[in-house]
């Protein structure tokens, strides 16, 4: 069959999606990469081997005549590449894909991977948002969601039927790629707390530059750094020139982008994500999978990674105060103790996110839907 696999950027087939395309493949399926072009669609050809097809997205705003046409470039894609199966990622694909999709009378399944500012920000856009989700999600033949609180939110709001829905631990994770380095210390020096994400106030950046202080001001010297891209778009990320103020405290050490995450994690002793609301971090996957104590808030998508006091502590959102303190819990903990929460970590990337449950059930969905 021919699958297509269609989300919001080239690099998040890349970073996120490049198992299972493998896996598609590995099955005898051609796979189809359905994305806005960036630096990394070349590679989807060149080093994955499927298809690429360019299709121009703006991932912020609800323009309804740019998202008119949105659908109806879906739809001349779907009628001209005749794909037997549509796996659909994030929120434009989610809607204007499906709608496309059922027009030219093809079978797609959907993967919810994170709510963005829909359910966070209640305003007029988050009401039309939820209206498009209520149309658009008649069609689907099934709807992945990452924790069961973001599936019980859209059937709250009766934006779907329960029959429909499926859970996935996220996009999972490659454990026998990410394993933890036996020789690496217990602890660096200095201790080492690590954020990844992009600089969005609802990733909880600004909390994380707060507790940075804090946790400074407690035990000075302690390194705090931040990995992710500023994002000025939209009205939700936070602008240069505040991110510039916010640094100048020499708190918190910005380490911009990079290509190897894996890299940056290992050098850390403990991950903090506190973001508001979560599908499910591939972040703090990876950071479990390669053995390492974790700091997030206790909401849906990060309360899945940890078990609190197990392998890291769960933080009251919006508290740069309880985020410091956990931070400082962490920081303070015996060596041996440190160690036994890196392995739980590992012990729960291996049980529970392993990324073979996220392939299984994408390779029988395929199977299932594209026979009908």
């Amino acid at each position: 069959m021919r699958v297509a696999i269609v989300i919001n950027t080239s690099w998040n087939i890349w970073n996120f999606r490049r198992n299972l395309v493998r896996a598609l493949q590995a099955a005898g399926h051609e796979v189809l990469a359905i994305a806005p072009p960036d630096d990394y669609s070349a590679r989807l050809e060149t080093e994955l081997g499927c298809r690429y097809v360019p299709i121009p997205m703006e991932n912020k705003g609800t323009n309804p005549v740019k998202d008119a046409a949105l659908t109806r470039r879906f739809y001349q894609i779907y009628r001209r590449e005749r794909p037997d199966v549509i796996l659909h990622y994030t929120i434009k694909p989610n809607i204007y894909g499906t709608i496309a999709a059922k027009l030219a009378g093809i079978p797609c399944a959907n993967n919810v991977s994170g709510l963005g500012t829909v359910f966070i920000v209640q305003n007029m856009v988050s009401k039309v948002a939820l209206g498009l989700y209520r149309f658009a999600f008649q069609f689907p033949k099934r709807v992945f969601f990452q924790n069961d609180d973001d599936r019980q939110l859209f059937l709250q709001h009766k934006l779907l039927r329960k029959e429909i829905t499926d859970l996935v631990p996220g996009s999972g994770i490659d454990v026998d790629k990410f394993r933890p380095d036996p020789a690496a210390p217990v602890r660096h020096e200095p201790f080492t707390f690590l954020m990844i994400a992009r600089v969005l106030y609802e990733k909880g950046v600004e909390e994380y530059f707060e507790a940075a202080r804090q946790v400074r001001q407690a035990v000075p010297g302690t390194r705090i750094q931040l990995l992710g891209g500023i994002d000025e778009s939209g009205g939700v990320g936070v602008k240069r020139a505040v991110f510039e103020e916010w640094m100048k405290a020499g708190n918190v050490e910005y380490l911009g982008t990079s290509d190897d995450v894996p890299a940056h994690i290992r050098q850390a002793d403990c991950v903090v994500l506190p973001s508001y609301r979560e599908g499910t971090p591939k972040t703090l996957l990876e950071a479990a999978a390669l053995g390492k104590p974790l700091v997030t808030t206790d909401v849906p998508g990060c309360r899945e990674t940890v078990v609190d006091g197990d392998n890291g502590y769960l933080c009251q959102v919006r508290s740069s105060g309880d985020l410091a303190a956990k931070m400082l819990r962490v920081l303070g903990l015996p060596d041996a103790e440190l160690r036994r929460m890196g392995q739980a970590s590992r012990r729960l990337a291996e049980t529970k996110f392993d990324e073979r449950l996220v392939l299984d059930k994408y390779l029988r969905t395929v199977a299932e839907i594209g026979r009908r």
